[in-house]
């Protein structure tokens, strides 16, 4: 049971410390009262440069634009107020009663995320305030209050995962200026995200305010896992510096690889893997390899849906087509129909997005899944639109596809295990190891198990398909 006195106690005392502490109040009190000013005479200044050219439609969009960049700047002070969280309270040797007290772990980690959150959400509304009042009266301007809804939960969300990394970041810092240079991976990919919606902000097309709120919504619930998983008060006592024992992280590594823990001890020998360790690493995956197979389905049939709401007549094939042209044709994102340029294309795109799952906490390979198959669902419902029966279009897809898709999906599940270990409950106390577990079961995978399939899908796209498909629709091969 959640004690919210204790709660509301700690949020009380926390709130209290940033209050005084004028290195905070200053800057916020800055950004909250002068910096809406500023945005506003920046809009007027823009509103009147682009009406000598008789752009008034540019001015229009900066409005919203610049709301969101007043909103978005004090809350960047939830991130130092949370990066002072845990290791701060460490140096200033205040942390010891604050981890004597009755509050669990849980009470403890959302008290310093709320107390956190309050001071510049506050500030950041109030900002949005007085720019939006100060706009409507300079130039009449008001947005509309479903935009202003919007960009209100975003900034509230923008400010939820800030905190929520940095909470994870003060937890496990030794130190405030480890924390500070850590901060950069919050502070990067978050402008990066702000960049992307300030794009579709000038476009006027804010409904993808929504799905920027809902993913943002998704990441501080991962990384709120993430920190209560973590959480160790032990570990926040220590004030000693951990060094990074590569010689050690090797080790146990090869000791992975070679001996996996669970096969009774054996060496590892390709027979083995094919025969036993196979078997343990496909009932370990069996929740990712689901939740991977469940993305797929999804992106297919919004790949179908889309194609269904978005006709495209051009996409008609000629009744007298050359299939050999393709071999030698280069687009951006496809291959030229040849085995070795297939090959490595699938084995990069599955290897980087598997690289990349342990900083997106799995997300990226899951996006890989659901684009890829996004795209064979679009493309199949604009040839079912154009009256082309769907089982001919399985001609395109399923020679190569029985033996791609399960590689795809193989690979996935084992490099989603990887981004998911920061995040699964109880692994505080072996981390490392289930972490270089995981590392060495997505190598096996890919090295015994898809780089095979990848070959034999790649050499059946480039050599088998291209003649069933020629010879179903009757094109020239």
């Amino acid at each position: 049971m959640i004690s919210l006195s204790g709660i509301s106690t700690l949020v009380s005392k926390e709130l209290k410390d940033s209050l005084r502490d004028w290195r905070i109040i200053t800057p916020i009190a800055i950004l909250t009262l002068f910096f809406p000013w500023l945005m506003d005479i920046t809009a007027q200044l823009a509103r009147d440069f682009v009406a000598r050219y008789g752009a008034f439609l540019i001015a229009e969009r900066m409005y919203p634009f610049l709301l969101m960049v007043v909103g978005f700047f004090p809350i960047t002070f939830s991130l130092v107020i949370a990066l002072e969280s845990f290791v701060g309270e460490k140096e200033r040797l205040t942390l010891e009663p604050l981890l004597a007290s009755p509050l669990s772990d849980l009470e403890l980690f959302l008290g310093k995320f709320l107390a956190s959150l309050i001071l510049p959400c506050t500030a950041s509304f109030l900002g949005i305030t007085i720019y939006v009042a100060g706009l409507y009266f300079s130039t009449g301007y008001f947005p509309p209050p479903t935009l202003l809804t919007q960009i209100l939960i975003l900034t509230f969300c923008e400010a939820l995962v800030m905190v929520a990394g940095a909470v994870v970041v003060s937890n496990n810092a030794t130190s405030v200026r480890a924390a500070n240079l850590l901060a950069s991976f919050i502070i990067v990919p978050m402008a990066l995200a702000i960049q992307g919606i300030s794009i579709a902000m000038f476009w006027a097309n804010y409904n993808i305010l929504w799905l920027a709120v809902a993913g943002m919504l998704t990441v501080t619930v991962l990384l709120m896992r993430m920190g209560l998983a973590l959480f160790n008060r032990e570990h926040l006592l220590t004030t000693q510096l951990e060094k990074f024992d590569l010689k050690g992280w090797g080790e146990a590594f090869l000791s992975s690889f070679l001996r996996r823990p669970g096969n009774k001890g054996k060496p590892f020998s390709l027979a083995n893997f094919y025969r036993e360790e196979l078997r343990l690493i496909l009932a370990d995956l069996k929740l990712p390899i689901a939740f991977v197979g469940l993305m797929a389905l999804a992106g297919l049939i919004g790949g179908l849906i889309f194609a269904l709401a978005n006709p495209y007549p051009e996409l008609v094939f000629p009744e007298n087509f050359d299939l050999n042209k393709l071999k030698h044709v280069s687009w951006e994102f496809l291959p030229p129909l040849q085995t070795h340029a297939i090959f490595f294309h699938n084995l990069r795109a599955l290897t980087l997005s598997s690289l990349l799952s342990l900083i997106t906490i799995g997300v990226m390979p899951s996006l890989v899944a659901v684009l890829n198959m996004g795209l064979v669902g679009f493309v199949g419902g604009e040839i079912a639109i154009l009256g082309q029966k769907p089982l001919l279009f399985a001609a395109f897809v399923l020679p190569h596809g029985i033996f791609e898709i399960p590689a795809a999906i193989l690979t996935i599940a084992a490099a989603l295990k990887i981004g998911a270990v920061p995040i699964s409950p109880g692994v505080k106390d072996r981390l490392r190891d289930t972490f270089l577990l995981s590392l060495a079961d997505w190598l096996k995978v890919l090295l015994f198990v898809t780089l095979p399939l990848l070959l034999v899908a790649a050499f059946i796209e480039a050599n088998v398909t291209p003649i069933l498909v020629s010879w179903l629709y009757g094109w020239e091969g």
